[in-house]
């Protein structure tokens, strides 16, 4: 391809790598600028003189695109793409990849770590002894939350991909029953032993209840107050997936009102959070900043996997499209 066409733009590119990464295999195939985040003003401005431009969270919009008539490539930085207007990119013959399962192992396993401090109180209970607390007890022993053994109890999984797999693979680790709900029943895993039921039958029958489904028009809110009265064993709640999967006001009333054991969350319905949410000041509910992509290992797949798309797209071999490319 001729220069322009190997030039790339790389428009948030600090929260996937802050440094302890390296952009060369991208550089050594086109010419190519890094910013460390993109000012929504600014997206279009930076886009300029680039074929191939790479996000993470930036949103790229029809106008971005109209502005930049020269792109031809859009690189999407993570396993969702709705930052991209894709039906404009679809129209001017744009190709748009993303990275399917690059955080497979680190999702599932902080989805596990939420669950496993709600149970355990392992942070609370570390901070409780800095502060003194074990060593003015009575007691060679003390705890001051109410702790839960996962053994025996059912962990049910909306969302069973890739993702939702390798968590009922671990809670079965942990001698839990699995249960799980996804439109794909995959014959693979009904041979191991895995059982699909309907959300009602979820519901009702969970002690935990892990969220591992995409957000989509059809599940926004998932979780609400309609959903919450069938969880007839006042489950704990994970959601590391999207927050738009549960109505927070619904979640707040539920954990107030003892509906709901309790709630670990990496993921909310607005990112950041305003300072004020409500969800902040309940000790029922953990919250994460939206990390469990986050480990070296699966930001090193990450772009790897990101460098191996476009160097695809280079040779006219393209993989991870997000829809056919004619």
């Amino acid at each position: 391809m001729e220069e322009l066409q190997r030039s790339a733009v790389v428009l948030d590119g600090y929260t996937l790598n802050p440094g302890d990464l390296s952009w060369k295999n991208l550089e050594d195939v086109a010419i190519t600028k890094v910013f460390e985040r993109t000012p929504k003003e600014e997206t279009s401005r930076r886009m300029q003189g680039a074929t191939a431009v790479f996000t993470n969270k930036t949103e790229i919009t029809r106008q971005c695109m109209e502005e930049n008539p020269q792109l031809q490539y859009i690189g999407v930085l993570a396993t969702g793409y709705d930052v991209v207007d894709i039906k404009a990119a679809k129209e001017r013959g744009i190709v748009v990849t993303n990275i399917p399962s690059y955080g497979t192992e680190s999702v599932a396993q902080h989805a596990i770590a939420l669950l496993l401090e709600l149970t355990n109180r392992v942070g609370h209970h570390d901070c409780a002894v800095k502060r003194g607390k074990w060593s003015n007890n009575p007691d060679w022993t003390f705890w001051d939350f109410p702790l839960t053994e996962l053994a025996g109890k059912t962990m049910g999984i909306i969302g069973f991909g890739r993702i939702g797999q390798q968590t009922g693979n671990i809670a079965r680790a942990l001698q839990m029953k699995v249960i799980v709900n996804d439109p794909y029943k995959n014959p693979s895993m009904m041979e191991q032993g895995y059982e699909y039921v309907e959300l009602e039958e979820l519901y009702a029958s969970s002690d935990v209840i892990v969220l591992h489904c995409n957000l989509t028009p059809e599940n926004h809110g998932l979780i609400n107050e309609a959903s919450i009265e069938k969880m007839a064993k006042k489950p704990f709640i994970i959601n590391n997936s999207r927050g738009g999967l549960i109505e927070e006001k619904a979640l707040v009333k539920a954990l107030k009102n003892g509906q709901l054991r309790g709630a670990g969350l990496d993921v909310l319905e607005i990112e950041p959070p305003v300072e004020k949410n409500p969800l902040f000041s309940m000790n029922k509910c953990i919250i994460t900043p939206h990390l469990s992509w986050a480990p070296m290992e699966s930001r090193k797949r990450l772009l790897d996997q990101a460098i191996l798309n476009y160097q695809a797209f280079l040779k006219d071999d393209i993989i991870n499209a997000v829809y056919e490319i004619k």
